[in-house]
């Protein structure tokens, strides 16, 4: 069994002019990520590993839940193929990992999850929103073999 845990990063400030990579999250942003990190800490995910694109507020949307799931966020590792938008290089990402990983969570934009979200689990909404939560449960042992699956999807708005 695998578990993909995907997040998209929590709402980011354009308060600033700053470049795309540098955006930092807005107030709400902060909220969501603990609301959102302290939900998934109700569901005993075993997190092995813990993956974030290069932006500011996707590797900030992982320290502060990571932070409320107890995982120790030196570890999160910076991987510039999640700084993707359209899902093939997260997905081709996903797919390379080793498979002594059994449970990973990855911190990503959109479109990318709501593509992923859609064409591998059985998501049906028109988008992620921002610092939502979407755990697949892939029943193989290898990532390279994991394909279509249910999902649930963990959203601020219900929570608030």
């Amino acid at each position: 069994m695998k578990t993909w845990v995907m997040v998209r990063h929590a709402k980011s400030s354009w308060e600033f002019n700053l470049t795309d990579r540098e955006r930092p999250l807005a107030d709400r942003g902060v909220k969501d990520a603990i609301l959102i990190g302290r939900e998934l800490s109700k569901h005993n995910l075993q997190i092995d590993q813990v993956f974030s694109s290069p932006a500011k507020r996707a590797f900030d949307t992982a320290l502060l839940m990571g932070s409320e799931l107890g995982l120790s966020t030196e570890n999160i590792q910076i991987e510039e193929e999640l700084y993707d938008f359209m899902g093939k290089q997260a997905l081709g990402f996903v797919r390379s990992l080793p498979d002594d990983l059994h449970t990973i969570m990855t911190f990503g934009h959109n479109n990318a999850c709501t593509h992923l979200a859609q064409s591998l689990g059985n998501y049906t909404n028109a988008n992620i929103p921002t610092a939502t939560a979407v755990i697949f449960h892939f029943d193989v042992s290898l990532w390279s073999d994991i394909q279509q699956c249910n999902c649930t999807s963990i959203r601020p708005k219900t929570l608030r």
